[in-house]
């Protein structure tokens, strides 16, 4: 033995690792092996180790795959309720109803306390709408600035003021609406709650995504 360079365990188990047919011809050490259990503290043997570990990556592949079926049940409720408000605004005869429609039906079926929405460049014949007045040039720049939806706190937007109640507006998601593939915003969605925490800047986007591509495809009809 080098007494200047002792082995290490590092040595032990790189030598264990490059040489897998150490324990075929010390089989009777596997039986010796005595490890400490994380449970209960007492000594067991490599064996019982062994399955203890592996109950420990059943139990971690269980629990994934509960979450999977929970997350995949999620996901079919969602898009039910996506697919009952779609279904409701076609259902909408006179273009001039669609922003309330549209913004009630949200509340409905996705359980928003509030939304509202508001449009530009209508026809003339939709000029005079509520919807289509009160967007200042700063909300339309703000809307065409956005490439995807913005959820998080409410700092004190402009557009917050088209709820009926702003002063519990405590987090919003703001979703700009773009007819199809133009990329000019010609509206803006606000949904808004008293939970801090349902508008999220970390929550995924993708479903307030879908939301505005359709409502901006129904919207488009109010356009001038």
């Amino acid at each position: 033995m080098d007494t200047n360079h002792p082995i290490t365990e590092d040595d032990i188990a790189n030598y264990l690792v490059n040489t897998p047919d150490f324990f075929e011809r010390h089989a009777e050490l596997l039986a010796t092996v005595q490890l400490t259990s994380p449970y209960n503290g007492r000594s067991v043997s490599l064996q019982e180790r062994q399955a203890d570990m592996l109950r420990d990556k059943i139990k971690a592949l269980e629990l994934k795959t509960v979450d999977m079926i929970r997350y995949g049940h999620d996901n079919v409720a969602i898009a039910d309720k996506l697919q009952r408000w779609a279904r409701n605004i076609f259902l909408v005869r006179r273009p001039e109803d669609l922003p309330r429609s549209i913004a009630s039906e949200i509340q409905t079926q996705f359980l928003v306390p509030q939304a509202a929405i508001k449009v530009w460049g209508v026809a003339e014949a939709y000029a005079h709408q509520p919807f289509a007045q009160g967007a200042s040039g700063d909300v339309r720049v703000f809307a065409a600035s956005l490439t995807l939806p913005y959820c998080g706190v409410n700092a004190g937007f402009e557009a917050a003021n088209w709820l009926e109640d702003p002063s519990v507006a405590a987090s919003v998601a703001l979703i700009a609406l773009r007819a199809g593939a133009d990329p000019n915003a010609f509206g803006l969605l606000v949904l808004a709650s008293p939970d801090p925490e349902r508008f999220h800047n970390a929550m995924g986007t993708d479903f307030l995504e879908r939301i505005g591509e359709l409502a901006g495809a129904a919207l488009s009809r109010l356009r001038g």
